[in-house]
């Protein structure tokens, strides 16, 4: 054998390094953040003006998803207590205005999204709209299907 020293051989990491850098370039691009805070088990109501929500703000909307039963899920997550997590939202989007310097800290500058079952009691979303109007919350969108999007298979 030729003079090579065994204790200097060290693998090239770099096509290794290099392949790990795509794949986790591929997930972020490929993983959907917002589809996650929706319920796409839910039958909206269909609506002929339905239009895809905009916001253009920085932080994203609140997003609620009332199922037929009434029960509210938001992230993903059963919501076991609505009165509850919306004070805790509240709470926190009032942490994020203060260290922002906002002064009117009375109404929150994000809207919210309910996106209830065309089947879930009326009862239970007006409770959830009036449970966010008493903790300062002001703009509202209600989700429904448009014609084109109830046919689509």
């Amino acid at each position: 054998m030729s003079g090579g020293n065994a204790d200097s051989v060290e693998p090239n990491l770099t096509p290794m390094l290099d392949m790990v850098f795509q794949l986790v370039t591929f997930f972020m691009l490929v993983i959907n953040f917002k589809g996650a805070s929706m319920d796409l088990s839910l039958k909206l109501p269909v609506l002929s003006s339905a239009r895809p929500v905009e916001w253009h703000g920085k932080k994203e909307p609140l997003v609620l998803n009332l199922k037929e039963d009434g029960s509210v899920t938001a992230f993903g997550s059963p919501i076991p207590d609505i009165e509850k997590f919306v004070v805790r939202e509240t709470r926190v989007m009032r942490d994020y205005l203060k260290s922002e310097g906002a002064t009117n800290l009375d109404e929150m500058p994000i809207p919210v999204i309910v996106r209830a079952d065309g089947r879930a009691p009326f009862a239970q979303v007006n409770k959830v709209i009036k449970l966010c109007q008493n903790n300062g919350f002001r703009q509202f969108q209600l989700s429904a299907m448009s014609a084109a999007e109830a046919k689509a298979p």
